[in-house]
């Protein structure tokens, strides 16, 4: 039997503040069996039972010198509850960021509307103060689908003058959209008849 053995838990607790690792070791020794009890208790995990003990035995060993305790067997059944808590946070965490990574399609499609109907939205607002012709042209371009003849007969204007309000409407709406809607205008030039 070393020394250690008879020794009351006050005065492991002083020894391990001095730096004792032999204090550590019967500190462990005695509370080892019990703490994993409570820690398999309420995971129900063996492995993490284990794991959640060693770390609560690492950090007292690690902040020995900062920690007053009064109740070591208190002290570290409080660890490991909180530890086994925690344990049970990030695994929930994880969990969800599983669950969330598992549907992307949905997320990102809905994602994908939403920035659709704004960017409409947006262009919808910049063609509402183009000048009447220019909106007109390119409302039945762009809304109704007309070819650029179909809409100089609907107009009862010359092919070129349909085009140069299509035109002036594209410019306008380039100039009007910021940097990240411009694969818009290529995309309406790619489009257009």
């Amino acid at each position: 039997m070393t020394r250690y053995q008879q020794q009351t838990d006050a005065d492991l607790i002083m020894s391990l503040r001095e730096g004792n690792g032999d204090a550590f070791a019967e500190i462990y020794t005695r509370y080892w069996k019990p703490l994993l009890a409570i820690a398999y208790n309420h995971s129900r995990d063996k492995i993490i039972a284990e794991e959640i003990v060693q770390e609560v035995f690492i950090g007292l060993w690690n902040r020995r010198n900062e920690l007053y305790i009064d109740n070591i067997n208190a002290y570290l059944a409080t660890a490991v509850r909180l530890s086994v808590f925690k344990q049970y946070v990030r695994q929930k965490r994880r969990d969800q960021i599983k669950e969330q990574a598992a549907g992307p399609a949905l997320s990102t499609w809905d994602e994908e509307k939403i920035y659709t109907r704004f960017l409409q939205q947006h262009i919808n607002g910049i063609v509402e103060v183009l000048p009447e012709k220019c909106r007109l042209v390119f409302k039945l371009s762009r809304d109704e689908g007309l070819s650029i003849p179909e809409v100089a007969q609907r107009m009862g204007i010359a092919e070129k003058t349909a085009e140069a309000h299509l035109t002036k409407a594209l410019k306008v709406l380039k100039l009007r959209l910021n940097r990240p809607y411009l694969w818009v205008i290529i995309l309406l030039k790619i489009l257009m008849p």
